[in-house]
Formats: structure tokens, C-alpha cells, sequence
């Protein structure tokens, strides 16, 4: 599995429906499992942006179609990050 860092930004939309009912962010993190995406840990965040969330996905068309999937609700804007593990990336530099 390949790991992911999102970093999301409410709408006006997502920002009324996450105060009305919080507990949706958990809701969300059920249905992008059922896409075969993993939810590693998330933080909300002070800042340009609300979430940041790590995540596990089996390939980059995975990712990329739940970052699709969240996006067109209207309620959160999505920059998805490839995060490659440090000692990957040591051993790949050191090749």
C-alpha cells in the first residue's frame, strides 16, 4: 500500500455541515474505506488548511478517484500528496 497525506479545505457547505454534525468526518473516513482506502491518522488544523490526513491507498487511481469522489460533494477541496516513507526514499537516492 502507498501512502498519501490529504490536505483539505472546507466550503461554506462542508464547514455548516461539519458544525451541525461533527461526527460526519468519521462517517466519511467509513466510506472511503469501503473504496479501499485506509485512514492512517488525521488532525484537524490552524491554518490554509482544516484536515490533514494520512492515508493508505493500493495505487494512485485509488486515490485518485476518492479524492474525485470527496471533491464533487461540494463540501471540501482536496490537494492529495504522495508521501514516500524516508528510508524508500534514502535507499533510492543512495542507488
Amino acid at each position: 500500500m502507498a501512502t498519501y497525506v490529504l490536505l483539505s479545505s472546507l466550503t461554506d457547505e462542508g464547514a455548516g455541515t461539519i458544525t451541525k454534525k461533527p461526527t460526519r468526518i468519521r462517517d466519511v473516513n467509513k466510506e472511503i474505506e469501503k473504496l479501499g482506502v485506509k485512514v492512517q491518522s488525521q488532525y484537524a488544523l490552524l491554518g490554509p488548511y482544516d484536515f490533514l490526513s494520512v492515508v493508505e491507498a493500493p495505487d494512485n487511481e485509488t486515490i485518485a478517484r476518492v479524492s474525485a469522489e470527496l471533491a464533487s460533494r461540494g463540501s471540501i477541496k482536496i490537494v492529495t500528496l504522495a508521501a514516500i516513507p524516508i528510508d524508500k526514499f534514502i535507499a533510492s537516492v543512495s542507488k
